[in-house]
């Protein structure tokens, strides 16, 4: 990566507010330790002069009065943490993000606004329209095929995910393409754990993976502008990683459709398109996989797709976001604030070739 070094930004559990101090609760009971910065949703502005055509997540170009969702993450050993009166982060200055810049903000964003303002094309590209046309989505019984370069393949009831792996609170910085961002408390399994039940094989090099095609269910797969079904992929570092995680619920309930149901990839430290809803299939390969945003639209969207506010959108700036519910920008973090946790995955890359 040019032998830039970069720094997260470690969010403490008991300098994040939760929601009503998470619902009076839950108590942060099993928050791990320090997080590192995770993904946020917040809307970003398009530059002057720019077209307002090309392809996007979301349909549509991003709209600087539009508010934002974030999402972020814990990572550690299960500890039982009391909940203390919120506090903001202390200011820092990260290589490679605008200096000077007052907080880094960790309120989480509100169980209505994350229920509320998705991103889900399988329905349909109107943020707000998801969550009604997602009702009555038939989430169970489910299976998750698990298979490709591994030597024992499986496929997974999702009672087998909820059952057989400890589940594991993780609030993570949710940072979207479009220059929004959220802050979610999810729950859920590091898909580390699952890939070590099929044991892969050495010459397994990528992870695809596989949403849902239920054309009854879905109006949105009726568009002919994408190559369903949603398909995304990762190397096997990525896959691996500790902070990549399969979430089943957020703010400590089952996830709803709109959000992901019933099982769905988070991985922080890149936009939240990567994180792929509704999996139903998880195969291990030797070659790079298509993703639906690099085929439709190769120009914008990378394969690795990591949150990198130094690599402009061609239709807009990455340096900045604003939180889903708030109306100032904040700049963003490269890597979306977990370079210590993931820079080292990247070196020796061109980052504003890989992207």
């Amino acid at each position: 990566m040019s032998g830039q070094e970069y720094k997260s930004i470690p969010i403490r559990s008991w300098e994040i507010t939760p929601e009503h101090v998470y619902r009076s609760r839950r108590q942060f009971l099993r928050l791990m330790g320090v997080v590192g910065a995770g993904t946020l949703l917040a809307a970003c502005g398009v530059q002057t002069g720019q077209p307002k055509q090309a392809a996007s997540p979301t349909g549509v170009s991003p709209d600087p009065s539009a508010t934002v969702v974030p999402e972020l993450h814990t990572v550690g050993t299960p500890t039982a943490t009391a909940v203390a009166t919120p506090t903001p982060v202390a200011s820092a200055t990260p290589a490679g993000s605008a200096a000077g810049f007052e907080e880094l903000r960790t309120e989480l964003t509100s169980y209505e606004a994350i229920t509320s303002y998705n991103n889900y094309y399988e329905f349909t590209t109107n943020k707000e329209r998801v969550a009604r046309l997602a009702e009555g989505f038939k989430t169970s019984p489910w299976e998750v095929e698990v298979g490709g370069l591994v030597h024992r393949p499986k496929t997974f009831g999702l009672e087998d995910i909820l059952g057989k792996f400890t589940q594991e609170e993780r609030i993570y910085r949710m940072r979207c393409v479009e220059g929004w961002s959220m802050v979610i408390p999810w729950g859920g399994v590091p898909l580390s754990r699952l890939l070590e039940q099929v044991e892969p094989m050495s010459t397994a090099k990528f992870v695809r993976f596989e949403t849902v095609y239920a054309p009854e269910q879905m109006p949105g797969l009726k568009s002919r502008s994408y190559s369903w079904p949603y398909q995304e992929g990762l190397r096997m570092d990525e896959a691996m990683h500790e902070l990549t995680i399969l979430a089943t619920g957020l703010y400590g309930e089952e996830l709803l459709p709109q959000n992901g149901a019933p099982v769905r990839l988070v991985v922080p430290w890149k936009y939240g398109f990567k994180s792929i809803k509704s999996i139903v299939k998880i195969e291990l390969v030797d070659y790079q996989p298509e993703t639906l945003w690099s085929t439709a639209a190769p120009n914008e969207y990378g394969f690795y797709s990591n949150v990198n506010p130094n690599v402009p959108h061609p239709r807009w700036s990455q340096s900045t976001e604003r939180r889903i519910g708030e109306t100032d920008r904040i700049p963003t973090l490269m890597f979306n604030g977990y370079a210590e946790e993931v820079a080292h995955l990247y070196e020796g890359m061109d980052l504003t070739r890989d992207y």
